[in-house]
């Protein structure tokens, strides 16, 4: 694949890599509205390009640079950066969301996938589909699991510290915090079938930090303010879709459902107009 146009809609929560420093999933849509993985992107080149160094207004934006179809992954959606500094890159428009997101929805909901086993079988060989956009028919709950380890490996830490070494001069606020929380949707489909998923969004990250700050280090606080969105405020407003990816690992072991939720698109409910 040459020089290519994509909108981005996916940023997930940073892991470490060592090949990489922070390692972050980005995937968007092509314009002919298919899917697409791009991977290895680090942290420090997105909130680079961003002026107010925030991730999320990356978000829904369009750019152009030249990739390549990854030969060490079978998932058809997933492709490489040509020129890893990523000289070639144009950054183009972002889409607004006047009209209630009409211009995102015309992207990224019009092939959206309303049954899971339809989306599971999808996912097997020969298709292989590692990408989708889900428009789930109830929401059954929302959940927040305390994570056992709240630091990342020791073998992340020494590796990061052997880093630093050799770069004295970064900025030590690119390095992310492992969060200290899971975070799950469960839904129904259009069967009735339930499913619980979870989310791996930056967006849902990033919120849990913002709130903690702002209630002082008050974690109960923080998660009160994060479930408020989630639970409450999306639910009753918002038309949720949710963006499903696949990780290689647990695809490739044809795990019974290899999905996590990478991302969701909410507009705001439509209300219907009435006949009288």
């Amino acid at each position: 694949m040459n020089k290519t146009k994509i909108l981005i809609a996916v940023v997930t929560y940073p892991m470490p890599s060592r090949s990489y420093d922070e390692l972050i999933c980005t995937a968007g849509f092509l314009e002919n509205g298919e899917w697409v993985r791009i991977y290895p992107i680090p942290m420090k080149f997105l909130t680079g390009l961003r002026q107010d160094g925030k991730i999320s207004s990356f978000k829904y934006t369009w750019i152009e640079l030249g990739l390549k179809k990854r030969s060490d992954d079978f998932r058809p959606e997933s492709y490489s950066p040509i020129h890893y500094d990523f000289s070639d890159i144009v950054i183009h428009n972002k889409i607004d969301t006047e009209n209630n997101w009409r211009n995102r929805k015309e992207i990224c909901v019009k092939n959206a996938y309303t049954n899971i086993a339809k989306l599971i079988e999808d996912s097997k060989s020969p298709k292989n589909i590692s990408l989708a956009t889900f428009k789930p028919a109830e929401i059954a709950g929302f959940d927040v699991l305390e994570e056992k380890n709240r630091e990342w490996k020791d073998e992340w830490k020494n590796l990061r510290k052997q880093m630093d070494l050799f770069e004295p001069n970064k900025n030590p606020e690119i390095q992310i915090k492992k969060l200290p929380y899971k975070f799950f949707y469960s839904f129904i489909d259009d069967k009735g079938k339930k499913s619980r998923l979870m989310i791996e969004d930056w967006e849902i990250g990033q919120l849990y930090w913002n709130c903690l700050n702002a209630a002082n280090g008050d974690e109960k606080l923080a998660l009160q303010k994060v479930r408020e969105k989630y639970e409450t405020k999306f639910l009753k407003e918002n038309d949720l879709y949710f963006f499903l990816g696949t990780t290689k690992e647990w695809h490739a072991r044809r795990a019974k459902n290899p999905f996590v939720i990478i991302g969701v698109f909410y507009p705001k409910k439509e209300l219907q107009r009435s006949l009288f």
